[in-house]
């Protein structure tokens, strides 16, 4: 992708050009879906979307609903129209024979029923035979590629501190359970997880033929309880300066002493390193202490489960259906098991993604989307580069290396410029489990083949037809692939207010990515280091702490309550992405005044849009996991919470003290100057 560009002249040409082929404008909001019973000024999330709230049933096999999930399903269904028909009419195509292949692979339920254990059969008679500890190790890295997970993993990826490098990371892994916290849950629902854990544990084993598989998920789960204990919360895992430790051959293998690192590199296909960042250095040390201690059959059991977790969802139905018990409806309120058909285009967008997603832009992805997208970014763009120009708590030194990097920023949108080579990857219409261990295998190997390479600038971590958009530090990019710019995202027949608040805000929230608490310490050539001054810095850092506050109040579930810490990085992007979009929609609008439309101004549109786009429903189950897992703040608090902080919420609604949503203004955030 080209650089953004700035000027205006560009900018006053492409909204030129809109105008003359706009189609009739429409308010985009759906006041069915609002509760006008409640006022605006006392909780905003409830007004924009009570009404859609209260008439909502969450699927039997969702664990929630609402905005995403629509967008999600219905770019599944458009993936699946996409992939019977190949299915169907291969031709010549390689593409093609293997998508079709692929899938009629997965939708053999009678053949997988038939295979019962045995396509991961020689996997366990490899693990049976391991006599030593250097055979667990060795194990570690030869059953990598097909993604059997160990207690620690590794993945190949940009060098923080020199963005021209690829490096190798070493990370914790190897839990069961979403987080080291769930190992020590005290509470009823804490033990009734980890009964069920147990459980769960106990059954797959019973099902591969283990003799002694009640004690097996007793010594398994005492040893996740000690690499739990050690691992780094998630708190601290965000640390990017924290996690970035640089470690030499030599120095690694002291770490890991009592691993046979020769042999583990061999199995995952890599020698000869320089040096390796290790995220999380005490534990691996913890380990390393615990390696040898643990005798070797419980490294035995323990792989056992790893492999089986790794594969249950594609082997027979008592696995499928034990797997989806524990981990889609205890740990997430699931209730009933998704269409195979969903399971097998879900599984096709992971494994053979950009080989699917060349064939969904040509239908669903009009160039005319692309190009207005275009447009909403530069004016973005241009409204971050005003704002920081006139920050009042930043000095000038700041404010020029934050322009530098804001004018290096990259934006990808719809689909890569170059497309994955899937030529080496071999999907046969009969095997599933091996066409899902050569496609982990297949994608193991790109990835460790970076190493030595120069960086690919133009690779994307998303398939097209994935709804969901990032930011990566490390090439300084915005990335919003093609199947998220639909609705309610984006209506292209709707008023921009609307289009502002809906993707506006989220192109708003991704560049405010790269000036959040972590992004922020990445300069404009995607490299970790200190950029801005120390006052500056500690200006910044106080301001956020009320930010931390605030959400930590936020109250979800009886007694379960937001991470503030955990949430702050996904709160600056949310907060700075909403109040630059809105002063990118005014920017938009050329000096004109902003029409009303459904009775509704520019602005209040523009809040009602962004608040009925990010409508979601969800069980008491998943609410307690993204709770305790996710970054993100739930999605009630990311309107209201973000609002009450937004001086222009409270001219708009005439917010006033005794509101709910009012808080006093020493307490507001505000990184942004509208």
């Amino acid at each position: 992708m080209n650089k953004i560009i700035m000027g205006m002249s560009f900018l006053l040409l492409l909204s030129a050009c809109s105008e003359q082929v706009s189609p009739p404008l429409t308010s985009g909001i759906d006041r069915d879906g609002m509760n006008l019973q409640v006022r605006p000024q006392d909780d905003f999330y409830e007004y924009a979307n009570g009404g859609w709230l209260a008439r909502t049933q969450i699927p039997a096999d969702e664990v929630g609903w609402g905005s995403y999930m629509t967008l999600r399903k219905e770019s599944l269904e458009q993936s699946k129209a996409i992939v019977l028909d190949v299915a169907a009419n291969p031709g010549t195509d390689s593409a093609k024979i293997k998508i079709g292949d692929y899938y009629n692979a997965y939708m053999d339920e009678t053949g997988i029923e038939e295979l019962g254990i045995a396509p991961i059969a020689i996997d366990l008679t490899a693990i049976d035979q391991l006599q030593t500890h250097d055979d667990i190790a060795a194990y570690f890295g030869s059953s990598n590629p097909m993604g059997v997970d160990a207690p620690f993993n590794l993945y190949v990826g940009q060098d923080d501190k020199d963005a021209t490098s690829y490096v190798m990371f070493f990370v914790q892994s190897g839990l069961g359970l979403p987080d080291r916290a769930y190992y020590t849950d005290s509470s009823d629902r804490g033990q009734q997880i980890i009964a069920k854990y147990h459980s769960y544990i106990e059954t797959v084993l019973s099902l591969s033929g283990h003799q002694n598989a009640g004690l097996a998920a007793q010594q398994i789960f005492a040893l996740e309880s000690q690499l739990a204990a050690a691992q780094w919360t998630k708190v601290d895992n965000r640390d990017a300066d924290r996690a970035y430790n640089k470690y030499s051959s030599k120095e690694l293998s002291e770490l890991l002493s009592n691993l046979d690192l020769e042999q583990y590199f061999s199995g995952i296909g890599v020698s000869d390193v320089d040096y390796v960042i290790v995220s999380q250095p005490s534990y691996l040390e913890a380990v390393n202490n615990l390696f040898r201690e643990t005798p070797v059959t419980i490294w035995q059991d323990y792989l056992r489960l790893r492999l089986i977790n790794g594969f249950a969802a594609y082997l027979s139905s008592p696995f499928v259906d034990a797997r989806f018990e524990f981990y889609a409806k205890t740990l997430s309120g699931r209730q009933e098991q998704q269409d195979r058909w969903r399971r097998a285009v879900s599984s096709i967008n992971g494994n053979l993604g950009e080989l699917l997603g060349q064939l969904y832009v040509e239908k669903h992805f009009p160039p005319e989307s692309k190009a207005r997208m275009v447009e909403m970014v530069d004016y973005l763009i241009a409204a971050y580069a005003d704002s920081i120009k006139n920050l009042d708590w930043m000095s000038d030194a700041t404010k020029q290396q934050s322009l530098v990097k804001l004018s290096k920023f990259i934006a990808k949108i719809g689909y890569p410029d170059t497309w994955k080579d899937y030529s080496e990857l071999s999907v046969a219409d009969n095997d599933l489990v091996g066409n899902i261990k050569r496609a982990r295998t297949f994608s193991h190997n790109l990835n460790g083949g970076k190493l030595g390479k120069p960086i690919d600038r133009g690779e994307w971590f998303m398939a097209p037809q994935q709804v969901n958009a990032y930011y990566n530090p490390g090439l300084n990019e915005i990335v919003f692939p093609a199947a998220y710019l639909q609705a309610p995202n984006f209506l292209p027949n709707a008023d921009n207010a609307y289009n502002y608040g809906t993707i506006g805000t989220t192109i708003g929230h991704e560049i405010g990515h790269g000036f959040d608490d972590q992004g922020s310490k990445y300069d404009g050539d995607g490299n970790l280091k200190s950029w801005w001054t120390e006052q500056d810095r500690a200006n910044f850092e106080a301001r956020t702490k009320s930010l931390v506050s605030q959400f930590n109040k936020f109250e979800p579930l009886p007694g379960l309550f937001v991470n503030g810490e955990l949430t702050l990085g996904e709160n600056i992007g949310d907060l700075g992405g909403t109040a630059i979009a809105l002063k990118a929609y005014r920017l938009s609008l050329q000096g004109k005044s902003s029409p009303v439309i459904d009775g509704f101004t520019g602005e209040e549109r523009f809040f009602i849009g962004n608040a009925q786009s990010s409508r979601l429903k969800w069980r008491n189950q998943i609410m307690e996991l993204i709770v305790k897992t996710d970054p993100h703040s739930p999605d009630k608090y990311r309107i209201n919470g973000v609002f009450s902080n937004m001086a222009d919420f409270y001219k708009t609604y005439h917010v006033e003290e005794g509101d709910g949503l009012y808080l006093p203004a020493a307490q507001r955030l505000s990184l942004i100057h509208i």
